[in-house]
């Protein structure tokens, strides 16, 4: 059994030390790169298919031809994974992901790069987003707008994300940045999209002015099931600060409750997470089969 992980690179599977792109990448010379991501649950992956359906209508978007279809793709997927796999413990997962550059250009036209791999999920690190909640932190860096890069193709350029980023962390360390759009609505973070509780019903960003995320779809889906009033809608500061409870939304979190928005706490509870998100966040470990919270506080 080999001691290094594995990642597919333009039809072969090599060890990550060997995982080598060309300095003319235009993935790299120019940001110009499409991705996904999934996570596994006990060592299984979640929704693949949505993840790689999404992947390839970002592709469609971004006018890039991997070359193959999403089948060939799925298949090149578990691969990798499977053979990752043996590499990491019992209580530990993976992200998965796929993606796709611009690659090099010759004179029979582009040549696009693709890459598929695993990372283990980062749960020490994380675990104190479930200890003490997550503190939100708006950054004064607002998101790309649609009119300019739809946020609905999942684009490797996190130009935008990364500067919010760098605001966040000189504010706060722990901070998790949520960026407003330019009408000063609340839409969504790196990797992560934003929700709040109000009067019992949960309400998120309208899908046009954010990623549509998987774990996103997955929330409101179980949030119907539970016969839990859902919305899309514009959330202002207002809204924010008012709300009674809120989460994000992500691959690697699923559901995280926030405890504070610009340092303003979240509702009049004590703890967190609350009722609302409880819910959601054990409906969500009974649909995944394991206890998402307790898999990142057993890190601690």
């Amino acid at each position: 059994m080999t001691s290094e992980r594995v990642a597919y690179v333009n039809g072969e599977i090599v060890p990550e030390s060997q995982a080598l792109i060309s300095i003319h990448d235009r993935g790299f010379l120019q940001g110009y790169s499409v991705f996904d991501t999934t996570r596994t649950f006990k060592h299984k992956i979640f929704k693949l298919d949505e993840h790689l359906n999404r992947f390839y209508n970002s592709l469609k978007y971004a006018r890039l031809d991997p070359g193959m279809d999403i089948s060939q793709m799925a298949q090149i997927t578990m691969q990798v994974l499977e053979t990752n796999l043996p590499l990491i413990g019992d209580d530990d997962d993976y992200w998965v992901t796929q993606r796709v550059s611009r690659g090099i250009s010759g004179p029979e036209g582009d040549k696009p790069t693709i890459i598929v791999e695993s990372v283990p999920l980062p749960f020490a690190a994380r675990a104190k987003y479930y200890k003490d909640g997550m503190p939100v932190v708006i950054p004064s860096v607002r998101r790309t707008p649609p009119e300019v890069l739809s946020p609905r193709a999942k684009i490797q350029n996190y130009a935008n994300l990364v500067q919010a980023e760098f605001e966040v962390k000189d504010k706060n360390p722990d901070g998790w940045p949520i960026l407003l759009d330019m009408n000063g609505n609340l839409c969504e973070g790196p990797g992560s999209n934003f929700f709040i509780v109000k009067n019992g019903a949960v309400v998120t960003p309208r899908e046009q002015f954010v990623l549509a995320g998987i774990s996103r779809a997955t929330t409101i889906e179980l949030a119907q099931e539970l016969g839990i009033e859902t919305r899309e809608e514009d959330i202002d500061l207002y809204d924010a600060y008012t709300a009674d409870e809120s989460f994000v939304t992500s691959t690697s979190f699923c559901i995280c409750p926030v405890s504070s928005i610009n340092g303003s706490p979240v509702g009049d509870l004590n703890t967190v997470p609350g009722p609302v998100t409880s819910r959601l966040l054990d409906a969500y470990s009974g649909l995944v089969g394991i206890d998402i919270q307790g898999q990142y506080l057993s890190r601690l």
